[in-house]
C-alpha cells in the first residue's frame, strides 16, 4: 500500500478518535457555576436539587404562582444554564403555570459524568419527582432545541397534559451530518436523540413551533416530525423566526397563549 494512503488513513482515523472523543466539547457549551451561587429574581421561586444517584446532583429553579393551572417543565438547550434560561419562565407563570427549570449534567450546579443514557434517566428522576406534586394531566413538558429530545423521550414514558417542542430536530445525527457530510457520524455520534423514535410513543398533544428561517436546525425537521404523526401534531410556524429568536415574535407568545389556555 502506498505510504500516502497509508497517511490519509491515519489521518482519517485520528481525525475519527478525535470526534468521538472530544464530541462532547462541541455539542455542550454549559455555563458552570458554584455551589453557593446565589440566584435573584423578581418573581417567587425556589432553588431545586434532584439527588439521582452518588455523586449526582441535578439543580433545577422553581417558579411558582398562586393556585397554578399545572406545571411547565421545561428543558433547555446546549448553552448556558439555568441561570440564564430563567428569563424564559415567566413567558409561562404569566399564565398562572408553575415552571421547573432544570440543569442537565455540567451546567450550572448540576453534577456527574454527561452521557445521553446518564441525561435521559436523570430527566426522567425529576419528572418523576414532580409528577408526585403535580397531577400528570396538569404537567407540560417543554423541550427546547437540544432539549427537544430529552422532552419528546420523557412525554412518550409518561402522561402529561401536552408535550411542546421548540426548534427540535428529528434526531440529533440529522443536526450533525448536515454540518459534516463526510464523516461517518452513526458510527462516531454518541448522541443520537432519537426523537423520530420517541414522538411516535407520545400519547399526547405535541405542539412544535419552529421558525422558517432557522438556519441550525431547518424547520425542515419539524415537518418531518410532523408527519409522522399528523393527527397529533400540531406545527406552528413563526414566519422568519431564527433559532434563538422566537421569543422577540408576537406571534410566539400569542400560540403558547393559546396553548396554555385552552
Amino acid at each position: 500500500m502506498p505510504v500516502f494512503v497509508l497517511y490519509v488513513l491515519g489521518g482519517i482515523t485520528g481525525l475519527l478518535l478525535i470526534l468521538y472523543f472530544a464530541q462532547e466539547r462541541f455539542i455542550f457549551k454549559p455555563e458552570k457555576l458554584p455551589a453557593d451561587f446565589k440566584f435573584v429574581y423578581d418573581a417567587p421561586f425556589e432553588e431545586l436539587f434532584f439527588d439521582v444517584e452518588p455523586g449526582v446532583r441535578i439543580n433545577g429553579l422553581h417558579f411558582f404562582v398562586k393556585e397554578p393551572l399545572g406545571l411547565i417543565l421545561y428543558f433547555h438547550g446546549n448553552t448556558r444554564s439555568i441561570k440564564g434560561w430563567a428569563k424564559y419562565a415567566r413567558d409561562f407563570y404569566r399564565y398562572q403555570y408553575d415552571v421547573v427549570l432544570v440543569d442537565y449534567r455540567g451546567f450550572g450546579k448540576s453534577t456527574g459524568k454527561r452521557s445521553e443514557r446518564k441525561m435521559l434517566d436523570d430527566m426522567q428522576f425529576v419528572y418523576t419527582q414532580l409528577a408526585a406534586q403535580y397531577q400528570e394531566h396538569h404537567i407540560i413538558v417543554y423541550g427546547r432545541s437540544i432539549g427537544s429530545g430529552f422532552a419528546a423521550k420523557v412525554a412518550s414514558d409518561n402522561k402529561p397534559r401536552y408535550l411542546i417542542l421548540d426548534a427540535p430536530y428529528y434526531n440529533f445525527r440529522k443536526v450533525v451530518e448536515r454540518f459534516l457530510p463526510l464523516i461517518p457520524v452513526k458510527y462516531v455520534l454518541r448522541y443520537h436523540l432519537r426523537t423520530d423514535r420517541w414522538i411516535r410513543r407520545v400519547n399526547c398533544h405535541t405542539y412544535i413551533i419552529h421558525g422558517t428561517k432557522d438556519m441550525l436546525i431547518p424547520v425542515r425537521h419539524s415537518e418531518k416530525l410532523q408527519r409522522l404523526n399528523p393527527h397529533k401534531i400540531t406545527l406552528i410556524r413563526i414566519t422568519g423566526g431564527g433559532h434563538n429568536n422566537l421569543p422577540s415574535f408576537p406571534e410566539y407568545h400569542n400560540f403558547v397563549r393559546d396553548i396554555l389556555k385552552y
